[in-house]
């Protein structure tokens, strides 16, 4: 199991969360509590950097749809990018690849850097 870490950085287009580790039932309350303090403004892209993520379960994709309200309710978008295989497969299945925009190459826009939001 390795340990769900949360990192937050600026983009040109708005806030990153880049993902690294299992979003499951254990963790995905982290992502689930941090998702309403961040600030979106309307027409912001709030993007989701999955590229490090190595497991996703319903509890995950529902944190996941719990980012996509927030996004919606402040009006701005929410886009995932570098989404694995295996969680891309599960987001087609359910019908959840209508609902966000996928990237494949997590080309997210120019940062400021890291920020560590959690271990």
């Amino acid at each position: 199991m390795s340990p769900l870490k949360i990192t937050t950085r600026d983009a040109a287009t708005g806030p990153v969360l880049e993902i690294a580790g299992e979003l499951d039932f254990d963790t995905a309350s982290e992502l689930r509590e941090l998702i309403p303090t961040v600030a979106l403004r309307p027409g912001q892209r709030l993007t989701l950097d999955l590229g490090r993520m190595e497991f996703c379960d319903s509890s995950g994709l529902s944190a996941l749809i719990a980012a996509h309200h927030h996004a919606h309710t402040a009006q701005a978008d929410i886009a995932l990018e570098a989404v694995p295989a295996n969680t891309l497969r599960i987001l087609r299945i359910v019908g959840l690849d209508q609902l966000f925009s996928l990237g494949q190459d997590g080309d997210t826009g120019l940062g400021t850097g890291p920020e560590p939001v959690n271990g």
